[in-house]
Parts: structure tokens; sequence; C-alpha cells
């Protein structure tokens, strides 16, 4: 698992790319949450959502000391020499490797915004200087749905990080899908800050986490590669963290035909762990993407609902602020008009108002002068004030109530969330076909 530099060859040209069926539908996925226009995120973003576009590849962080053949790992499974590799420390900061239309090499920036699920990473201090991607055409193996992350080499003493390489390379691991951490057997496999980093992601992500003894073939005899399996065994079921339960460490190498060896080779293994956290990736996504189609309904459901309780709610609040507007207002009226009214005598009202009009007023009057001659003297004064302030009050309840109305949808936007009902049961119809399309691979024709 060692070398150097060499010039970068395309693994297959892009005319060849094929699309596997897990690669389409996460694709697929990926797209009906970005679609310009209907897409999940967009209609999300309206309701005061925040959803994250599923990732299209799973992400499988490689880490260990310096010089453990992670660089060396990665070129071997594109089949392309995109990492330098060497005995010293080459690589010193993160390096996302994934399979693009095109090779291309990008710098922090560029990187985080083609992977936004790694944005947290902008709270470390330093980090996006050392942070870079390397694009490559190569569909070999799984690589069309596999974004590896190459770590800095750890190494205990005196060596100064620019960044804070233990959190950083933590939050790298609660991101991605799977952990590789190599232990080399004529390094420093028993590496301080290795076992930290490890018994840290182990507490927070231990189901992602994967052991292997690399350059196994480099171990010397059988009997050499059993002490350091063991030494390296027994250092980590020191550590409480990773002592919870057994771990398997498989032998790995880079295979060389001129150079064959007797030790068991089972980096076949690591395809196949990589090949089924894919599949899981394509369970989940689907599963996700139902989850969310849950969430955007069920957030239209209850925004309709509670778009109908505001139009009822308003409907109340009008009436009161009429209500006590006209008591207000016609109260302090009636009470003036009938010391107007007795004024007059009941024949002189006929001709004005009429027999019907005159003789309703002739009531109401004789009520208010009736209940008016009923207040002792000395009362009616405070009366007047008391009169004065509640139709003052009345008038204060109905602005009040006036300015209690709630904001309601429009025609429009109504209409508008109803087609986002059917357009999402139009998505979940397609998660149902993709699901299927992922099963017809896997399952016999007759289970379906």
């Amino acid at each position: 698992m060692s070398g150097s530099k060499k010039p970068r060859a395309v693994a297959n040209p892009l005319e060849s790319t094929i699309t596997t069926p897990s690669e389409k539908i996460l694709k697929e996925c990926h797209t009906l949450y970005v679609d310009s226009e209907n897409g999940l995120g967009k209609i999300a973003e309206s309701l005061g959502l925040r959803l994250l576009p599923p990732r299209k590849k799973i992400i499988v962080m490689i880490m260990g000391n310096h010089s453990a053949g992670k660089s060396s790992f990665i070129n071997w499974y594109v089949e392309e020499h995109i990492q330098k590799t060497g005995v010293a420390i080459e690589t010193q900061g993160f390096t996302f490797i994934t399979s693009g239309r095109k090779q291309e090499s990008l710098t922090g920036n560029a990187t985080l915004h083609l992977y936004p699920h790694f944005r947290p990473l902008l709270e470390f201090k330093g980090v996006t200087d050392y942070l870079s991607a390397e694009i490559s055409t190569s569909k070999q193996k799984k690589f069309s749905l596999v974004t590896f992350v190459d770590t800095p080499g750890l190494v205990d003493g005196d060596m100064v990080y620019p960044f804070d390489v233990n959190s950083a390379i933590t939050s790298f691991g609660e991101q991605a899908d799977l952990i590789f951490v190599f232990f080399d057997p004529m390094g420093q496999a028993l590496c301080k800050r290795t076992l930290n980093i490890v018994e840290n992601l182990s507490e927070k992500c231990g189901d992602k986490l994967r052991f292997y003894l690399s350059k196994a073939d480099e171990a010397g005899r059988e009997t050499d590669r059993q002490r350091v399996m063991m030494q390296i065994v027994q250092e980590l079921c020191r550590r409480p963290g990773l002592n919870k339960c057994g771990f398997e460490m498989p032998t790995i190498y880079i295979p060389n035909p001129q150079k064959p060896s007797r030790c068991i080779n089972q980096i076949d293994e690591v395809c196949e762990t990589i090949e089924k956290s894919i599949n899981q990736a394509v369970q989940k996504t689907l599963n996700q993407l139902e989850k969310d189609c849950d969430l955007i309904t069920s957030t239209i459901t209850q925004t309709l609902e509670q778009d109908r309780m505001n139009v009822s709610r308003n409907k109340s609040n009008r009436f009161n602020s009429f209500l006590y507007g006209i008591l207000g207002i016609f109260l302090p009226l009636l009470f003036i008009l009938s010391f107007i009214i007795s004024t007059f005598a009941p024949e002189d009202l006929d001709p004005l108002l009429g027999e019907g009009l005159a003789k309703a007023l002739n009531i109401s009057t004789g009520i208010v002068l009736y209940l008016w001659e009923w207040i002792p003297e000395d009362w009616q004064i405070l009366f007047v004030f008391f009169f004065g302030g509640l139709c003052y009050f009345l008038l204060f309840l109905a602005k009040y109530f006036a300015r209690q109305g709630c904001k309601t949808l429009t025609k429009r936007e109504k209409k508008k969330l109803l087609e986002r009902i059917d357009h999402i049961q139009e998505v979940r119809s397609k998660k149902h076909k993709l699901y299927e399309e992922y099963l017809r691979q896997c399952a016999a024709e007759y289970d379906f």
C-alpha cells in the first residue's frame, strides 16, 4: 500500500458509464427534492420547513495513523491513481474522492457547496483551507455510488495540525455512512490520537465503525500478524468505550501479482461492506422520502385547518366589533335623543315622523325618562359620567375586536396548497414504484 504520486489515468471513459438501479433510484429521489418547480425542498421552504435533499452517494470515511494505506486503498478501489501515497504524511487535510462527469479538483468552498451536509465543519477554524475534492470519471466497482473521505494521517508527539483534527474527524464521522479504521502493523498502529478519536466515535456512531489490519502482507509471518492483531485488540479493549462488544478485524492488503503472498486477503469483504451500505442507503432514502412526504402533508393540512379557524375567528371578531360599536354609538344617541323628544308633544311628532315611528320613539323615550327619574338627583351627574365611560368602553371593545383579525389565505394560496397535496400523492406513487424497482433486483419475480 505504498508508492509515489503517479499521473492520473482515466479508469474508464465517460461514454462507458453505466447507471445501476441503485444509482438511478438515488438520483431520482434527489431530483424529487431539488426540482426547481415542485421540489420537496422548495415546497418545504414555503411552509417554513427545512429539508436537505438526500445524498446520491454514501460517504465512507477512512481514518488511521499515517502510512496506514488509506490513500492506497482508495486508489485501488477507484482503479485510478488519485491520492498520493507513501511513508510520509501525504494527506494533511480532508479530501473527498467522488465520481463525476469529468476529472476536476475542487477547493474548500467549492467542496462544501458540493457537500452541504458538511457545512457544520465551518465551525472548526482552519478546516476549510485544508478541504478539497477530487472528481474522477471512474465507475469501477461501486464507485459511482460512493464518496470516500481521506483523512489526515494521525501521529502522536509534537505534530501540530492547523486545526482541531480530533473534533474535525469526529464531525466527519457523524455525517459519514461508514467509518473505516486502518491499523498499520508496521507503523504506529497503537497511535493514542487514533485510539482517542475511535473511542469518541464509538460513543456517537459506533455502528458505523469497521476495523481493518491494513498492509497485512508486510507484517511478516502469520504468527507476527496474529501478535500484532492481539496487541491492537488488547489496546482497544482497554478503552471503556470500545470494549462493549466483540468486533472483527479482517486482514487486508493491495493485491500485487508480482508479489504473491500467503496472507489471507479479505479486501473483498470491504467491497461487500460498501455494497451493503449502499443498499441500506437506498432503503433509508426511500423511507426518508416517505417521512418527508408525511411531514409536508401534515403541515399543509394543519395550515389549511388553521386558516379555517382563522376565518371563523375573524367572523366572530367582526360581529363583536360591529355589536359593541353599534351599542357604543346607539346608547348615547338614544339617551340624548330621549331628552330632546321629551320637549315635543306627541301630536307634534306624528306629522313629522309618522305615526308608527313616533309611537316607537315615545315608548323608548318613556323608558329612558322613567329610568332617569328613578335615579336620585344627587346621583344623576355621577350616572352621566358612568354612562359616558360605559359607552367609551364599548367603543374601545369594538376597536379591540376590529384589530384582532388573523391573516387568512387567499383563494389562490389555498388552491396552490391543495395542488401541492396532489403533487405529494404523486411523489408517494413514484416512491412506491422506486421501491418495487429496487426490490425486483434482489427478490424473486413471483414475490410481487
